[in-house]
């Protein structure tokens, strides 16, 4: 995996990309960059195990759907998330051509990474970057979204099913 060639097609797509070594890099730089700022997070995994919401919380108003307020739903706080200034999320997969690949179950990423947001941040670790878009598609298919569908205790196929795959189910 060509890293400079990644930036470099990110950089092409008008994407102000950046790389980090380590998860504690990319937390202080943004972190450094968003300091005082409304923040919303996607709900992802990802931003879990990089402890976005700790980290980002310490000097910024962050809104997480991990993290809702008493008695809020997971709708509500995904609403909230598209009233601050920045939005940050995951992908689910990434071509090294810089196309990024999300599916999404309620669309509240989706809608949110395409919103009225000052700025939108992608953390995406190298797992998730394909060669190809065909691939990254698989990747998204196959891995993320059934991962996902398990995390969130979904009654889809590929929650439920022994093989990590897409079944098709159109749900």
């Amino acid at each position: 995996m060509d890293i400079d060639r990644i930036l470099t097609n990110l950089k092409r797509r008008r994407y102000e990309a950046h790389y980090f070594n380590t998860k504690e890099e990319a937390m202080d730089y943004l972190a450094a960059e968003l300091k005082g700022r409304t923040i919303g997070l996607g709900d992802s995994a990802t931003l879990a195990a990089m402890g976005a919401y700790d980290r980002l919380s310490q000097e910024n108003d962050v809104v997480d759907p991990v993290h809702p307020l008493p008695g809020e739903k997971f709708r509500d706080v995904a609403k909230r998330t598209l009233l601050r200034e920045i939005f940050i999320s995951s992908a689910n997969a990434m071509s090294e051509q810089g196309e990024i690949v999300n599916i999404d179950g309620t669309g509240n990423r989706i809608s949110a990474a395409t919103g009225a947001h000052e700025v939108v941040c992608y953390l995406v670790g190298r797992n998730k970057v394909a060669p190809t878009f065909d691939q990254a598609l698989w990747r998204a298919r196959n891995v993320a979204a059934p991962l996902n569908a398990r995390r969130l205790h979904r009654k889809t196929p590929c929650a439920q099913g022994e093989a990590l795959r897409c079944y098709d189910c159109k749900s």
